[in-house]
């Protein structure tokens, strides 16, 4: 899954979880520091900079990138562990890291989260105050880039109402896994 920065995605899988048991997300991780709130290993996986560039070097991770100024990337062994679960993998990533999994498992399901409009997504960055106005625009220049990219994956939903956004995306994983209704069949 993937979208631009104040999409929606996070909330999206938040509705996405509960209905769906046999779904595992993918932490990702980060070099960025760690927000109020967030928890090592349960969040991301705070890593120092020479931290993740050696697992880049050992071969950890299936994809990673350089974003809006911190290195995210998605751990080789996060998927593994997912599937040792019996679960279907879900992957929060931007649109390089999107392109990078598509290129190393060509049959993923990509989905695309889109903001109703670009006003709207700039109002949602602001409104969450995490980042300062540097930031927000560094991700608004981002965001152009990765909105015109949209036709690159399986699946566009936007999120304009998140009851119809997480109902869509809900069709979109069930059909993606292969399992039907909501508690996977």
């Amino acid at each position: 899954m993937s979208g631009p920065s104040g999409a929606g995605k996070g909330t999206l899988i938040q509705r996405l979880l509960p209905i769906f048991p046999w779904v595992g997300t993918a932490i990702s991780a980060t070099t960025r520091p760690m927000r109020e709130g967030e928890v090592d290993g349960r969040h991301y996986h705070f890593l120092a900079e020479d931290e993740f560039v050696r697992r880049i070097a050992a071969g950890d991770f299936l994809e990673h990138v350089h974003y809006a100024g911190r290195r995210y990337g998605t751990l080789r062994s996060e998927l593994n562990r997912i599937r040792a679960e019996g679960r279907c993998p879900l992957v929060e990533i931007e649109l390089q890291g999107a392109r990078a999994m598509r290129a190393d498992m060509p049959d993923a399901f990509a989905v695309f989260i889109a903001p109703p409009s670009i006003e709207a997504l700039r109002a949602r960055l602001e409104d969450r105050g995490t980042d300062d106005a540097a930031v927000i625009e560094e991700r608004m220049r981002i965001s152009a880039v990765e909105l015109a990219a949209r036709d690159e994956f399986d699946a566009v939903i936007v999120n304009d109402d998140v009851d119809t956004a997480a109902s869509e995306l809900a069709r979109a994983v069930a059909a993606a896994c292969g399992r039907e209704g909501a508690q996977g069949g």
